[in-house]
């Protein structure tokens, strides 16, 4: 299968360790990693769930209706515009529940999930990613 084999993906993936590490040590204390297992739903929500309905939502309705127009799939650096209509989208979906700065620093991750979705045409290459980010940053950092 191709995507397995996708170096972008694989780096991708490797991004977000890299990441969570860098704000581990900027965001000293370190975390309760058992935290989820006394909290399973506290942790299930943010780290599963609100991403798989997220990209159900951003990539797999919004981004392919935006796709669908004459300007939706004009690229820029490699991005589509209905990629980057998205992305706005999402970061500003977020301030109902996070500050502005929260809601910024999911500009990026938006862009790369958009990116697999449109490079592979469906949104599970985008939902393991998301998950995956999720669940690292809400493991590390929502237990405190």
């Amino acid at each position: 299968m191709q995507v397995l084999r996708d170096r972008q993906l694989g780096v991708a993936l490797g991004a977000a360790p890299f990441f969570w590490l860098l704000w581990l040590w900027f965001h000293a204390p370190a975390p309760d990693l058992l935290w989820p297992f006394v909290e399973p739903v506290r942790f299930l929500m943010p780290a599963l769930i609100y991403p798989v309905l997220e990209e159900m939502t951003f990539r797999g309705l919004l981004q392919p209706a935006l796709l669908q127009r004459p300007w939706g799939s004009v690229c820029h650096w490699r991005l589509s515009t209905a990629n980057l209509v998205c992305t706005v989208l999402f970061a500003i979906s977020h301030l109902v529940w996070h500050s502005g700065l929260q809601a910024l620093a999911v500009i990026v991750p938006s862009l790369i999930f958009g990116y697999f979705r449109d490079r592979y045409g469906r949104i599970a290459p985008s939902v393991v990613l998301h998950v995956f980010y999720n669940s690292g940053f809400i493991w590390l950092f929502a237990g405190r």
